[in-house]
Formats: structure tokens, C-alpha cells, sequence
């Protein structure tokens, strides 16, 4: 069974480039499941899509975060990447990597999940 692991930096300060790393274990991220994705629930609120990449590289960004996303992955660590720029402490939230079967801005679309990292931005 798949596993995903997210790690991060931690504390963040506004302004600042935010990024995270996925690794992906149990499978791999080019040919098990077709969307790997990035996801995010700030405290109080619902979960929030962020982006996606595909097993065959396509990435796609929700258009409310698209300016500042930027998504990425090596294959040959078997990891894929989140980066979002210009970071305010609005961007405080759980960040969750993800996969699934079928490609969509859905969460509930993904059916594997990482355990979930806390970002906080703020100074």
C-alpha cells in the first residue's frame, strides 16, 4: 500500500518561500496512481486543493493560488514537491501531500494521504 510522508520547514516568516517535500513509499509516482496532489486546511475551515501532479508529469494549480504555486517532482527519489511563494499568515494551515486515482480538484478524490504537516507563518 502506498505511503506518503510530508516534511517541512516548519515555522515560516510572511513573505517568505514556503516548501515541502512528499516521499512516496509503496509505490511509485510515475506509474501508481494517476494524481498526487497537495492539499491544505487552514485551523477552523474546510480542506482546500491546492495543486496536482499527474504520473505523466501534468501539473495543475487551482487558479485562486496559481501566482504564487509552483509544483514540482524527481522521479528518482520518488518524491514530488510544493512550493508557494509570498507566503502571508493566511497560509497557515495543515498541509497534506495525496494521491489518487482519477484527477480532480476534489479532495475526496484522493484515497491515500500523508500524515499532515503544520505551517505556520508568522514572525
Amino acid at each position: 500500500q502506498v505511503q506518503l510522508q510530508e516534511s517541512g520547514p516548519g515555522p515560516v516568516k510572511p513573505s517568505q518561500t514556503l516548501s515541502l517535500t512528499c516521499t512516496v513509499s509503496g509505490g511509485s509516482i510515475t506509474t501508481n496512481h494517476h494524481a498526487w496532489g497537495w492539499i491544505r486546511q487552514p485551523p477552523g475551515k474546510g480542506l482546500e486543493w491546492m495543486g496536482v501532479i499527474t504520473k505523466d508529469g501534468r501539473i495543475t494549480c487551482s487558479p485562486s493560488l496559481q501566482s504564487r504555486t509552483s509544483i514540482s517532482r524527481d522521479t528518482s527519489k520518488n518524491q514530488f514537491f510544493l512550493q508557494l511563494s509570498s507566503v502571508t499568515p493566511e497560509d497557515t494551515a495543515v498541509y497534506y501531500c495525496a494521491c489518487g486515482s482519477y484527477y480532480g480538484s476534489n479532495p475526496r478524490l484522493y484515497s491515500y494521504w500523508g500524515q499532515g504537516t503544520q505551517v505556520t507563518v508568522s514572525t
